[in-house]
């Protein structure tokens, strides 16, 4: 039943003494630091060879929860791995304690503020949408800020449209697609391959008793 002290900083120009003297008075026997930002625990060395250390009854010690994560949802996966290992977190300038039954209620609240904080994300990403829309209406679709997910290129219309005799760029407006798509897909690509390749624009070619691929002269 180990005491590990954790100590973080998120800049190389801060100091970590007042966090290490405050685990060493705590009794922790072992102290792993590191200056480093982040709101998960990757890239963070030390915090993750503590986690991977930790043995049942062991206990991780921090000054802040704040030292050891950075959001609620980076919070709950670290005592998710403590718990699996039947570890606990504590906190020497909080009541925070998990290997206590008001620690382990602590962690039930944790689940809801997470749940909470996700809705919350997604209502204000939701609402900024619908506010971003709401401006857009009054522009030129040129100029709008939210334009949507890419229209989905149909294959099949393009080749239907091309045999009925339209160009490129007939299609291109019919199917509210770009050009350079439509000459993809003539070129026998799939939908998938004519998303990610990028191939200049060609001319649209007509028919020439000398030459198919040479462009007509008037």
């Amino acid at each position: 039943m180990a005491l590990y002290g954790y100590a973080r900083v998120s800049h190389v120009s801060q100091s970590l003494d007042v966090q290490i003297e405050a685990l060493r008075a705590a009794g922790c026997t072992v102290i792993r630091s590191e200056k480093k930002s982040g709101t998960t625990t990757e890239g963070r060395v030390e915090l993750q060879t503590l986690l991977d250390f930790v043995r049942d009854g062991d206990t991780i010690c921090v000054t802040r929860v704040d030292r050891i994560a950075r959001s609620i949802a980076d919070l709950q996966d670290i005592l998710r791995v403590l718990k699996a290992k039947g570890a606990s977190l504590k906190a020497t300038e909080q009541p925070i304690d998990t290997s206590t039954p008001l620690g382990k209620c602590m962690l039930d609240l944790l689940g809801v503020f997470a749940e909470l904080e996700t809705n919350l994300r997604r209502e204000r990403q939701t609402e900024s949408i619908r506010r971003i829309k709401e401006i857009d209406s009054t522009k030129p679709k040129s100029e709008r800020t939210y334009r949507g997910r890419p229209p989905t290129i149909k294959l099949d219309e393009v080749h239907r449209l091309r045999e009925e005799g339209l160009g490129a760029t007939a299609i291109a407006e019919r199917l509210g697609i770009g050009r350079a798509s439509v000459y993809r897909v003539l070129k026998g690509l799939s939908e998938r391959e004519a998303r990610k390749l990028v191939l200049p624009e060609q001319p649209i070619i007509g028919p020439c008793m000398d030459s198919p691929r040479r462009p007509c002269n008037p």
